[in-house]
C-alpha cells in the first residue's frame, strides 16, 4: 500500500513516516506540506492513501480530500480537532478516516488496515459524541405532551392507559405516538420505550 503524508509540520511528517515504516505492507512514497504540493505528489506517485492534516497553513486539508474523492486514492484526516463541524466537513468531503493526532500509533495503523479493506474509520470517541448530540437534538424536538406519551411508552402503558392518565382521547395518543416514532427515527413502540428507559425518563418521572 503506497501512502503519502500531507502535513505542514516537518516533525509530524517524520514521526508519521517512522510509525508507518513499522508496517511491512506500507510504503511511504512522499511527503507534502501544502495543498498544491499534495495534489502534485498524488498525480505523480498515484498513492493508495493520503494521510492529510486538517490545517495546511492558511488552507484546509479538506481541499485535498475533495479533489481526490473520485480517484482511487483514499484519505485519512489526521488532526487535533475534535470540533463537530470539522468531523462533519471531513465526512461530507468523502474522507475515509478521521484520526486524532494524540491517538496511539496502533490506532492509526488499524485505521489504515480497515480503509485498505474498503471500510471507513472515524475516531470512536468522536462518533459517540456526535451520535449522543443527535440523540439529544431528536429529544429536544418533542413537545411536552409527546414527552409525556414517551414516558407512558417507557412505563409500558397501552394507548387506553395513557389516554386515561393524560386525560386525552385514544386517537390523540395514537397521533402523539406516530409523531414520536417519526421524530426519534425509531420503528416501533418497543424501540421508543427502550429509548425512554435509556434516557432515564421513566425512573425520573415514576
Amino acid at each position: 500500500m503506497k501512502v503519502i503524508i500531507v502535513d505542514d509540520h516537518p516533525l509530524v511528517r517524520k514521526g508519521l513516516s517512522a510509525v508507518l515504516k513499522l508496517e511491512a505492507n506500507v510504503e511511504v512514497t512522499g511527503e507534502a506540506e501544502t495543498v498544491e504540493q499534495a495534489m502534485e505528489l498524488i498525480h505523480k506517485t498515484k498513492p493508495d492513501l493520503a494521510i492529510v492534516d486538517l490545517k495546511l497553513g492558511n488552507r484546509s486539508g479538506i481541499e485535498v480530500v475533495e479533489q481526490i474523492r473520485e480517484s482511487s486514492c483514499r484519505s485519512i484526516i489526521l488532526t487535533s480537532s475534535t470540533m463537530e463541524q470539522d468531523v462533519r466537513k471531513a465526512e461530507a468531503a468523502g474522507a475515509d478516516g478521521y484520526v486524532l493526532k494524540e491517538a496511539l500509533p496502533e490506532e492509526l495503523l488499524l485505521a489504515i488496515k480497515l480503509i485498505f479493506k474498503g471500510k471507513k474509520y472515524y475516531d470512536p470517541g468522536l462518533m459517540e459524541m456526535l451520535f449522543k448530540k443527535e440523540d439529544e437534538d431528536s429529544f429536544s424536538k418533542l413537545t411536552p405532551k409527546e414527552r409525556e406519551v414517551l414516558i407512558g411508552l417507557g412505563e409500558g402503558l397501552s394507548n387506553q392507559g395513557m389516554a386515561k392518565k393524560l386525560m386525552v382521547t385514544e386517537f390523540t395518543v395514537k397521533k402523539h405516538v406516530s409523531q414520536i416514532l417519526n421524530k426519534l427515527s425509531v420503528n416501533d413502540r418497543t424501540q421508543a420505550a427502550l429509548l425512554a428507559q435509556s434516557k432515564g425518563l421513566v425512573s425520573s418521572f415514576q
